[in-house]
């Protein structure tokens, strides 16, 4: 099993060279670190431990138009957001998370302050935390995910007002 450190550091040496991919397997564990612009983790575990968080059943629609609705809007075009706010965006596949754990509150909400290194979010990907910084300095004016939320790459979280 990797540690956290350990990972960061390998991280930290791709960034810094021009290795493109990097995949060690130590213990049964595989790590895989690509650099594709950004550097993107991708573990596999031999032994699968219950996740922290459990997700409730989503209510169904009642209504077939409902559903109809729905899809359309999810299956739509991008939302085009405003030129003057900043965009946090996810850096890679995972799971989105809104606080540390199910019983504390969220790291952010609409109309927070954040600087650049203040933590918004948590992204999970393969039973890995990944906490997100916002990365400039100014207001929260929309969440764009929601909690307990499958996210993809690139996928726009959070809105910003700088500063």
């Amino acid at each position: 099993m990797f540690k956290l450190s350990e990972i960061k550091e390998l991280i930290k040496l791709v960034d810094e060279t021009s290795v493109h991919e990097l995949e060690i397997e130590n213990e049964g564990t595989r790590l895989m670190i690509r650099k594709p612009g950004k550097s993107e983790i991708v573990t596999v575990q031999a032994p699968v431990t219950a996740p922290a968080y459990t997700m409730a059943p989503q209510a169904a629609i009642p209504n077939p138009q409902a559903q109809s609705d729905v899809a359309h809007a999810t299956a739509g075009e991008p939302k085009e957001y405003a030129s003057n706010l900043h965009k946090i965006v996810s850096p890679m596949v995972g799971t989105f998370y809104s606080s540390s754990s199910p019983d504390t509150a969220p790291y952010v909400s609409i109309g927070s302050k954040v600087g650049d290194k203040t933590t918004v979010c948590i992204i999970e990907a393969m039973k890995l935390m990944n906490e997100l910084e916002a990365e400039v300095k100014g207001e929260i004016v929309e969440i764009l995910a929601e909690n307990g939320q499958l996210v993809e790459y690139g996928q726009p979280l959070f809105l910003v007002k700088p500063e």
